[in-house]
């Protein structure tokens, strides 16, 4: 069997090829490593606000709460993650600097964190990235290179950099620290509404999910957390649902929900615990976004409003149970904001 050394080396030498054997050297988070990240970020980051909108509760006919990721200081979950990891990184990586590939929030989450610990960053983007979120990593200080149509060549990228340079990357999913860190909104909002029957969780590499499963399953096994993706990006939704990484053509317009190609670890996790994994349509989540943005009077992206649009779709299995929506983001560009609304 080839040590734990070997298999990452070989990883790094070839980050297109991204096995189950070589991932399976990660040690998966537990419930424990979310609660020493809540006490991590705790100094960084305020809880988010948990909200309860009786015109959500009409539209989606049961009790629903909305836990506002959307309100974080990046404007999205990913940032819990970004504060944990980097405030963790030893000497030499901070001396080297971070890079990451992201279409703007994981990004932004890095780019935070970098900055408020005084670490160097480079974070790689499509070329059509979200403009307001591109801008945002650049008042943070990172430098931002686009790269390709897609998230995966934006990547593939920042995967030969890190190679050529000595730098620090970190996964936008397959990053135990990242998965507990992002885990403590689910953590925060059971702390505040510990009767809750079902928590909805928009799924892109799926470290949300797999932080929301982690939380939940342990403080009430009872809990029914369920993904949403859209059905025009499916590589998570096809592995958790096959039991084995599946690439999958990404064409939704949702940037926060935009992965081609699956992430070992959370699917781990997401094998283990996740109750249930439904697809909606970019109309679906268009209109949820809509409807989110007017119900709640805050700026909700296509990944923050998923939540909403599973929670439509699922209805009728739905009521009578109280529902939790993780609304992970809200960095929505003018540009998306006029296409919504026209």
């Amino acid at each position: 069997m080839l040590s734990a050394r070997t298999q990452i080396r070989a990883v790094l030498t070839n980050m297109d090829v991204v096995t189950l054997s070589a991932m399976a050297q990660l040690a998966e988070p537990t419930f424990t490593d979310v609660l020493e990240a809540a006490k991590q970020i705790r100094p960084y980051l305020s809880p988010t606000p948990l909200r309860h909108y009786p015109a959500i509760d009409r539209l989606v006919g049961t009790e629903v709460h909305v836990k506002h990721e959307n309100l974080n200081p990046t404007g999205a979950f990913k940032v819990r993650g970004g504060v944990n990891l980097v405030s963790r990184l030893g000497e030499d990586e901070r001396r080297a600097g971070v890079i990451a590939a992201s279409t703007g929030n994981h990004g932004q989450s890095v780019a935070y964190a970098a900055h408020l610990f005084g670490v160097s960053a480079i974070i790689c983007a499509p070329a059509a990235a979200n403009p307001v979120k591109v801008e945002a990593m650049q008042d943070m200080g990172a430098e931002v290179i686009l790269q390709g149509e897609r998230f995966d060549d934006a990547r593939r990228h920042a995967e030969g950099l890190a190679r050529e340079h000595g730098y620090r990357y970190i996964h936008s999913g397959d990053e135990p620290l990242l998965i507990a860190g992002v885990g403590t909104h689910t953590l925060e909002t059971l702390q505040e509404q510990p009767r809750v029957d079902t928590v909805i969780v928009p799924i892109g590499g799926g470290s949300g999910a797999a932080g929301a499963c982690l939380a939940a399953k342990a403080l009430n096994p009872e809990i029914q957390v369920i993904g949403v993706q859209s059905d025009q990006g499916q590589a998570a939704y096809l592995s958790w649902r096959d039991n084995k990484l599946q690439e999958s053509p990404n064409r939704t317009r949702a940037e926060g929900l935009a992965t081609a190609t699956p992430f070992a670890l959370p699917q781990r996790v997401l094998h283990r615990l996740l109750d249930d994994f439904v697809l909606v349509s970019d109309d679906e989540i268009d209109a949820a976004t809509v409807a989110m943005i007017e119900k709640t009077r805050t700026l909700v992206e296509g990944a923050g409003a998923a939540a909403l649009a599973a929670a439509l779709k699922l209805r009728e299995r739905l009521r009578g149970r109280r529902v939790v929506l993780i609304c992970s983001g809200g960095n929505i560009s003018p540009a998306q904001l006029k296409a919504l609304f026209s």
